[in-house]
């Protein structure tokens, strides 16, 4: 059993250098004294924030200023590319209609980073 995730939840990026905060939009949601979270919380930008700074060479801005660099890996700004939801979420419990966010779920970056929980934002609420 884990625990659900709320915005305001602490994120971190395998490719990322710094944490980032989960933003949940409170329209439609279960409140408490932040919105409780769904899997579908994903959209860069609008959901998850950058992470600082990107390390991953499938970061084409990454790869770029690398090569610019002669082959010393340079970091650039991290801009989160998430095209798929939170995974695997709650099997039992929803959030407007979709499964819940618990604080074991993953979300992958198209630039081969894996955004994890480190912080759910509460350790009020178990879910299953």
């Amino acid at each position: 059993m884990g625990f659900g995730v709320f915005g305001g939840a602490t994120l971190m990026c395998s490719f990322g250098m710094a944490p980032s905060t989960l933003m949940v939009l409170p329209a439609g949601r279960v409140m408490s004294k932040m919105p409780m979270a769904s899997i579908m919380d994903q959209a860069p930008m609008v959901n998850i924030l950058p992470f600082g700074m990107c390390s991953s060479m499938a970061n084409p801005t990454v790869a770029s200023a690398t090569a610019a660099a002669l082959g010393v890996l340079t970091p650039m700004p991290c801009i989160p590319v998430t095209t798929a939801p939170w995974a695997p979420g709650s099997p039992t419990i929803t959030v407007g209609g979709k499964p819940c966010l618990n604080d074991s779920s993953q979300c992958m970056c198209a630039y081969g980073g894996v955004i994890q929980i480190q912080n759910p934002g509460t350790t009020d609420v178990q879910v299953t």
